[in-house]
């Protein structure tokens, strides 16, 4: 709602970057109101990781051939060999993303958070839902969020689509294009999907003029786009150390949001010091079950143990998503909300952290990474709020226990069935799926998680 609203009211320019841009329901939904905004004359610039345009080269030349629309690829795969095969051969090259998000409107608002664009960030995907969270940001920080999309808007790894496509669409393609996407969108005009968006809660408080904001000091953190063309070890391109003044900074309490959770030995020591140092650090990620990416989990499943040795209250959502879920985001047998996406630090509830970021190798070390800094006690008290509710409705709370051979164990505490119920293994997973995760525990492979 607060996307399609401000592509309408729209005067000036549109500036849309993401990681992942589905051609689904969302997609095209949020498609339509951008050419609708350029149709008036607004200028659009649509900047893309290339992971989610395999095959897509036509639909969006054909946009780029608008005369207010600019579409550029960032970091593109050769069109002339597989994908795959590059995935072995250009390893270190097309292996590190672009994983930004951003919406920036008229230099005016901006939109920074979690979510791409696709169904199951919208709540447009029956089967399944990813929890995830997004923050609209006005006055001078929305130059900061300007500056950001045009530096990775000029980097040499954005590329102009028709460069990568060579041969522009003809005049029937174009046509074509907009005709099956306007044929789309009226098919879905009362659909219980736009129904629902149009019920929203959000939907009526723009109604009743009833939106809210929280005013105070913002500061947008990222990535240079320059991360991904040097060494790993360059960190004055990185945007750890713009947020380790605040994490250094806290002094009674740490709230960590975050779907991938891979600690690592350095941020073990750190969080684990901050627990030691009378923090209360609390954090909350997906369990194996909830998890989409099962391969991460191994990465972080290493350093639980010593996490709760060392004073941080782990959490891990109580849901699971099926075997098809996870292979294709969509199934039969999911729930509500089925995986964590939001990525969220909560300072001493006076500073809140939301955007783009994960705490994991790739993100950290690989990817790029956009999110912002707002220094509110009300947002942060509202944070944690949230937190809290999750954790009791939703969530499984660790404990390390001694087994009766003196070896330590963990034991999941949730709410089963409205029942409080403990579990000794990862709640909702079988033998040879803990196995699996148990058997890439020992490859060499945390790096690239």
């Amino acid at each position: 709602m607060a996307r399609a609203l401000l592509a309408h009211y729209a005067k000036r320019s549109l500036d849309v970057q993401y990681y992942l841009y589905h051609d689904d329901l969302v997609g095209r939904l949020f498609t339509n109101q951008l050419l609708k905004a350029a149709d008036r004359g607004v200028r659009f610039r649509l900047l893309v990781d290339d992971m989610d345009m395999a095959g897509r080269d036509l639909g969006a030349v054909v946009m780029d051939s608008h005369p207010n629309i600019e579409v550029r690829i960032f970091n593109p795969f050769c069109r002339k060999t597989s994908r795959l095969s590059q995935f072995v051969t250009r390893m270190g090259s097309v292996t590190r993303r672009m994983h930004n998000k951003s919406f920036t409107v008229d230099n005016q608002v901006a939109i920074l958070g979690g979510r791409n664009i696709g169904n199951e960030y919208f709540d447009a995907d029956p089967d399944l839902t990813f929890a995830d969270l997004d923050v609209i940001v006005i006055g001078p920080v929305v130059e900061e969020a300007s500056t950001a999309f045009d530096q990775y808007w000029n980097s040499e790894l954005a590329y102009p689509v028709s460069v990568l496509k060579g041969k522009p669409p003809t005049p029937e393609e174009r046509k074509e294009k907009r005709r099956q996407l306007d044929d789309f969108v009226a098919e879905l005009s009362d659909s219980p999907y736009l129904q629902a968006l149009r019920n929203s809660n959000l939907a009526d408080k723009i109604r009743k003029n009833r939106v809210s904001y929280d005013w105070g000091d913002a500061e947008v953190v990222y990535d240079q786009p320059e991360k991904i063309l040097h060494d790993t070890d360059k960190t004055e391109y990185h945007l750890g150390p713009q947020l380790s003044p605040y994490f250094d900074g806290v002094r009674e309490e740490l709230i960590i949001f975050t779907p991938y959770f891979v600690p690592g030995k350095s941020v073990t020591k750190a969080l684990t010091q901050l627990a030691e140092g009378g923090v209360r650090v609390h954090i909350l990620t997906n369990s194996l079950a909830s998890n989409d990416v099962g391969i991460v989990h191994s990465g972080y499943s290493k350093y639980r143990k010593a996490l709760l040795r060392g004073g941080v209250e782990l959490y891990e959502m109580n849901k699971k998503l099926t075997r098809a879920q996870r292979k294709a985001k969509k199934g039969p047998g999911g729930s509500s909300t089925a995986s964590l996406h939001a990525k969220a630090f909560v300072f001493d509830r006076k500073q809140v952290f939301i955007g783009s970021l994960n705490l994991y190798p790739r993100a950290m070390i690989h990817n790029t990474e956009i999110g912002v800094v707002m220094k509110s006690s009300k947002i942060g008290n509202d944070m944690a709020a949230v937190f809290d509710q999750i954790i009791d409705e939703m969530a499984f709370r660790l404990e390390l226990v001694k087994n009766a051979n003196g070896s330590e164990g963990i034991r999941w505490h949730g709410r089963v069935d409205g029942e409080e119920k403990t579990f000794d293994v990862d709640p909702y997973t079988g033998f040879w799926q803990r196995f699996g995760i148990g058997f890439m525990r020992l490859l060499p492979i945390e790096s690239q998680l």
